[in-house]
């Protein structure tokens, strides 16, 4: 058996993992699923062969030195696979991340439409987070490829090892591999900001020193996007401030406040009929607010501001994602408890905002007895809660039919005005009327009077001129 086989069969089942290890079948993940391949165990020194042969001679160096190596791997027409070989137990093993070649955007990846407005910040520090294989890889990647497309900037890429390929469009990308193109993060960074990027994309801050390379490239300007291992965003926080000395802590905190742009935090789920994976989002913006918790280091005040930010910022706490899935029926009740961190706390939201919901999603388990005065008694807390929402409903209504009622009056009101101020206004026009036909009579009278004089006195100037005395003049 060749590794070439086994990794394009598992990129032929779609699986997102491929682990090879001796004394038992390659084993793929699918849906989440470890899945043995029917084939007979490998043996060690078949699993050297096959692992060792996509090593250079620089990474068999680094592998017998470090005892593990990371690297990139490709087969043309298949997919990129992203490798990790270690030693177990005396023998050597290998993991391998299948990267396909075609880059999913965000609606395609299923995730909130308000990531994609994170690619549109000038400067700034963008955190995806999540455990392993939770698409935070696939989800930086879709934020990379939608700047490359709209945006007229230098990316610079720095991943161990380089997993997606990026083509230049309107921006230009390069893109450096640890090991390869330069020896640490730190190096990568340092010498980064002297490329002239615009936007900076480090594929995972495993250290001090990256995490404050990372944060004062953000300050100078540059929009920095990265990754950590943290369940959410209040972690994330704790854990970039916890890696710092006590005495630096302040200032951290004073520098996130500053330049922490949005953070989110991923898990993966499967759907509810099990044919694919769903993202579970938690996502932060960071909001005035916000920033005056990361400031003072209230960092447990920050959950209840997201919760309360969903309908302005569009933030979510993680637990409202799964809410959001359960409602749409994308996955099941026992799937979002299962999935949840807080899974009392998801409950509780249920319950809130479905009072029957746990009832209704937990098919099979026994009925309530009829000795149990906790069933009435809830039978009588939802009555009352309906009796009072009947009532407050009634009170609106006749709110309304009052509102109404008064906007009838006052329009019936204004018709009548309208309606005066017309009958004002043919009055009038009839009195100019008459007041021009009046001029004009006396106009006609004037002018036939001031004729007949005119008449007159031609003829007494003929009869004057006739005795010789005529002394009127026209």
């Amino acid at each position: 058996m060749e590794l070439k086989e086994l990794l394009m069969f598992m990129t032929k089942k779609g699986a997102s993992d491929l682990h090879i290890k001796p004394m038992r079948p390659p084993l793929l993940r699918i849906q989440g699923r470890l899945i043995p391949v029917k084939s007979a165990p490998l043996k060690p020194d078949e699993v050297e062969q096959m692992l060792c042969s996509v090593l250079t001679p620089k990474q068999q160096e680094n592998f017998e030195k470090s005892l593990s190596v990371d690297l990139g791997y490709g087969i043309p027409g298949v997919a990129r696979f992203r490798c990790n070989l270690f030693w177990q137990r005396g023998t050597i093993a290998g993991v391998f991340r299948r990267v396909p070649f075609e880059i999913q955007n965000v609606a395609e990846l299923n995730l909130p439409e308000v990531i994609e407005s994170f690619t549109d910040y000038p400067g700034g520090m963008v955190l995806v987070t999540g455990p392993t294989g939770s698409g935070k890889s696939t989800t930086l990647a879709a934020l990379i490829k939608k700047i490359a497309k709209t945006r007229s900037c230098h990316v610079v890429t720095i991943e161990d090892p380089i997993e997606f390929l990026f083509s230049d469009d309107k921006a230009t990308i390069s893109q450096r591999e640890v090991g390869t193109d330069t020896p640490t993060f730190k190096e990568a960074l340092r010498n980064c900001v002297r490329q002239d990027p615009d936007v900076i994309m480090v594929g995972e801050m495993r250290d001090l020193e990256t995490m404050a390379t990372a944060i004062t490239a953000a300050e100078t300007g540059h929009l920095v996007f990265s990754t950590l291992h943290t369940n959410n965003a209040a972690q994330t926080i704790d854990r970039i401030i916890d890696a710092y000395p006590v005495d630096q802590q302040h200032q951290v905190r004073s520098q996130l406040a500053l330049v922490l742009r949005a953070i989110v935090s991923m898990q993966l789920i499967n759907h509810a009929d099990g044919t694919r994976r769903l993202p579970v989002c938690e996502i932060m913006i960071n909001s005035p607010k916000i920033s005056k918790h990361i400031e003072a280091g209230e960092i447990k005040e920050i959950t209840e501001e997201m919760e309360n930010s969903v309908s302005y910022y569009r933030m979510q706490t993680m637990n409202q994602s799964l809410i959001a899935l359960l409602a749409h029926n994308q996955i099941t009740y026992e799937q979002a408890v299962d999935s949840s961190i807080e899974p009392e706390d998801l409950s509780l939201k249920l319950r809130k905002m479905f009072p029957s919901i746990e009832e209704r999603f937990r098919e099979g388990e026994m009925a309530p007895s009829p000795a149990d005065f906790s069933e009435i008694t809830g039978l009588l807390e939802t009555k009352k809660l309906y009796e009072e929402a009947e009532e407050a409903h009634r009170s609106k209504m006749a709110e309304r039919d009052e509102i109404i009622s008064n906007l009838e009056r006052e329009l019936m009101e204004l018709r009548m005005r309208a309606e005066h101020a017309t009958d004002g206004t043919e009055e009038l026009r009839r009195d100019a009327e008459q007041a021009k036909a009046e001029v004009a009579r006396i106009r006609d009278e004037s002018q036939a009077k001031i004729n007949a004089l005119n008449e007159r006195i031609r003829d007494l100037n003929e009869k004057l001129s006739g005795n010789g005395k005529g002394f009127f003049k026209r």
